[in-house]
């Protein structure tokens, strides 16, 4: 189905823009914009797991192809995303935790300086970006 591979994309990708916009604006964004856009981007990316997780138990599991990652000769090595009843529990697992624990981090380091709180939750956002990739791959 397209919309399991848009929806997938969205997941993978969502974490990653916000490692991006809080790690290079860290200067520049107030402790609550960096909280509420950490905070968002995860949140968003449960819902969308929610969805596929529903999509996946209807429709069964599915093979995302993006492209190919490598092609030389026979050896074809695409970039795809798998994802079927225990990836999907993965993910909303990953997400829906990696979730409170944002939402807790945000009250608990209030009192650390911007640009520490910034870069501490451009590293939370990594991490769950790489979790996610490691149980779709």
């Amino acid at each position: 189905m397209q919309i399991i591979k848009i929806l997938l994309a969205f997941i993978v990708i969502w974490p990653l823009v916000g490692f991006l916009i809080n790690g290079l604006g860290r200067n520049s964004l107030s402790k609550n914009a960096i909280a509420w856009y950490a905070c968002g981007q995860i949140f968003a990316t449960f819902l969308a797991s929610i969805y596929v997780f529903f999509l996946v138990k209807q429709c069964g599991p599915q093979v995302a192809t993006y492209f190919d990652f490598i092609n030389v000769g026979t050896l074809k090595i695409p970039m795809s995303f798998q994802i079927d009843q225990l990836s999907s529990l993965f993910i909303l697992v990953i997400t829906g935790v990696g979730f409170l624990i944002h939402v807790y981090s945000a009250s608990y380091m209030k009192d650390e300086e911007p640009n520490h709180y910034a870069r501490y939750f451009a590293y939370l956002n990594l991490f769950i970006f790489s979790m996610l990739i490691l149980v779709l791959g």
